[in-house]
């Protein structure tokens, strides 16, 4: 039996998603296999330092392209999905059929999905609950803020233990067990509550954390959890408490890195957005244009801070000025 050992973003609801939903593509058009599941993470260098492409076929889905020989499918939807623009022709010059990129969506879940269906002649009818709310997840795509920080519904409240949890077991069991049972089954098993409670413990308090230090002027909210190790808060928080925010950027610390998340309100667009894929790009991050990150060394929590700086005073400056960095 073929081994296919999926590489995925981890710690995210949309990436976990997506290699289940591959997971049940390949089965479709590929026949049955052993799968095996690792997270990629952003980090400030080496993205791909110890991904084992050991198996009969690797995919790589929800991340960034690797053009390693031994990589056979790869499906992504981020802006900035090459590292390199010799990744980019790498990619453009592919002719396997199984590589597979559009920025215009929202989600690489429906994307997968709707690939798989065109290309590969997949039914992704059982899995709609799932494709609907990554899609959801993804885009950010709530009627208000207050949904999307009382995790009422249980998709939300996966995506808290996904994106929380340290224990690489959650992910390893919960990607096959997206394809056996809908999602409120799925968090109410003890592995995932085992995660999930003192997470939820620790986002009511980190919502009283946020508000304490955030700062909201000229249309950007900025906060910094430098000092402390509290990367996964809840990114809507920020527009919770200062609704007429139209961009945030938070400094936070994990062990593996130092990270600026910068954001833009689901709630409260302007015209012209600035591209935030384009600003982070500018450091070495990316993202979406409505979304992005930059990833910096640990023990660079200063240059962190730094950058972070730099850009509140940008989109500050744009917010005033009304008009975008060029």
């Amino acid at each position: 039996m073929r081994q296919v050992r999926v590489f995925f973003h981890n710690h995210c609801f949309d990436g976990s998603a997506s290699a289940a939903v591959f997971t049940a593509l390949y089965r479709s058009a590929r026949g049955e296999a052993r799968f095996a599941y690792s997270g990629l993470t952003h980090k400030a260098s080496g993205l791909f330092d110890g991904a084992d492409f050991s198996g009969d076929d690797n995919a790589i889905v929800d991340f960034k392209y690797s053009p390693d020989p031994r990589v056979t499918w790869w499906f992504d939807h981020h802006q900035s999905a090459f590292l390199t623009p010799a990744d980019a022709e790498h990619f453009r010059l592919d002719r396997s059929g199984q590589k597979f990129y559009d920025p215009n969506y929202g989600s690489c879940t429906q994307f997968l999905a709707d690939v798989g269906q065109k290309h590969f002649g997949f039914d992704p009818a059982p899995l709609t609950e799932l494709i609907h709310w990554a899609d959801i997840i993804d885009r950010a795509h709530f009627p208000s803020a207050q949904m999307a920080i009382e995790l009422q519904q249980p998709a939300l409240q996966l995506t808290l233990a996904i994106e929380g949890s340290t224990n690489p077991e959650l992910l390893q069991r919960l990607i096959p067990d997206y394809l056996q049972a809908p999602l409120a089954e799925l968090v109410a098993r003890d592995y995932v509550q085992r995660e999930l409670q003192p997470l939820l413990a620790r986002h009511w308090a980190s919502m009283d954390l946020i508000r304490s230090r955030l700062e909201c002027r000229d249309g950007v909210i900025a906060f910094d959890l430098s000092d402390l190790e509290q990367e996964g808060y809840n990114k809507f928080v920020p527009y919770y408490f200062c609704p007429e925010g139209v961009y945030s950027i938070g400094v936070s610390r994990s062990q593996y890195r130092m990270k600026i998340s910068v954001g833009s309100n689901p709630w409260h667009t302007i015209p012209d957005m600035v591209n935030l894929a384009q600003l982070c790009e500018r450091y070495g991050g990316g993202g979406h244009a409505r979304v992005g990150a930059i990833s910096f060394a640990p023990d660079q929590a200063e240059r962190a801070r730094e950058v972070a700086r730099e850009l509140v005073a940008e989109l500050r400056a744009t917010m005033t000025r009304g008009d975008a960095p060029g």
